[in-house]
């Protein structure tokens, strides 16, 4: 399949490598060189704008930071839209406002584009791997034509239901993820504080109740004191401010995301915000006086 891929950050890198990599025709821009040369030197076709890359393409695949980056990308001047041709698909895989996702499918729709919203969960080593979740909003049948690609990217995809339901669905997957990487910070805060190994107390909870995919993969993170981004404390604190936006728009009280969502901002305005969102557990460590880490010479369990 010929596809564009348009923004080769974080995600849309290896996003885009095992499209490459599964034999598909693609067609590569971001705003910086770099990555676009590298794709091209797997064999990719540099081009030189969103509407050039989305001329040469059945499926057109967006990954950007948050919804006017989408817009612009979209419906700007030398946009997606604008050489898009008819009967084409338009894949927007940020994860954005369901409102902003609404004005690009409409937009796309009234020029005879078929556009779904899809954005994903997982994080870099899920992208790299082709394990994401992908939550999908749009037809049916535009779903099913897209498909084989979710395929290569995803070890899931799923209908929601129409055009901004993708990103719902999102909101309520950062909900999650956020207030669970909180608490998972609160708790080995507590058990470090108490002179407790936080290894042990890991490997003590994580068979129960409390453990969760979060807890695995952030708590090493936390005790290696490894904050490389797989996804940066700042797009998180946009996502949860984009469900606390949603929220009030149809009058639902989200309290635990609040607070959480505050964490974000005071870690953004400390000069945290392009750390891995565990970086979290550093706002609980600041209060408490405490850092969460193995002690020296313990290994991992």
């Amino acid at each position: 399949m010929r596809v564009a891929f348009i923004g080769l950050g974080i995600m849309g890198r290896p996003m885009s490598k095992n499209l490459l990599k599964a034999g598909h025709q693609l067609f590569v821009y971001d705003v910086r060189r770099e990555p676009v040369e590298e794709l091209a030197g797997l064999g990719a076709e540099a081009c030189a704008s969103g509407k050039e890359a989305a001329a040469r393409a059945e499926v057109t695949i967006t990954m950007l930071p948050d919804g006017p980056d989408v817009e612009a990308a979209i419906l700007g001047a030398d946009g997606v839209l604008s050489g898009t041709q008819p009967g084409s698909i338009i894949v927007d895989m940020s994860s954005i406002s369901p409102l902003a996702a609404q004005r690009v499918g409409a937009a796309c729709v009234q020029q005879g584009v078929e556009f779904l919203d899809a954005p994903v969960s997982g994080g870099e080593p899920k992208a790299v791997d082709g394990t994401l979740a992908i939550m999908v909003g749009g037809k049916q049948e535009t779903f099913e034509k897209a498909r084989p690609l979710f395929a290569v990217m995803g070890s899931s995809a799923t209908l929601t239901g129409p055009v901004g339901a993708g990103n719902v669905t999102k909101l309520a997957n950062q909900i999650m993820v956020a207030c669970n990487i909180a608490a998972m910070g609160e708790a080995l805060v507590l058990a470090t504080k108490a002179g407790l190994n936080p290894e042990v107390v890991f490997q003590a909870v994580k068979g129960g109740l409390a453990g969760s995919t979060v807890l695995n993969a952030k708590a090493p993170m936390v005790m290696e004191r490894n904050f490389k981004p797989g996804f940066r404390i700042r797009l998180h604190q946009k996502d949860l401010r984009n469900a606390l936006l949603a929220a009030e728009a149809m009058k639902v009280s989200l309290p635990l995301t609040s607070m959480t969502q505050q964490i974000l901002m005071a870690l953004m305005n400390s000069g945290r915000g392009d750390l891995d969102h565990s970086a979290i557990v550093t706002f609980i460590e600041d209060m408490a006086g405490v850092e969460v880490q193995r002690p020296e010479g313990a290994a991992a369990g």
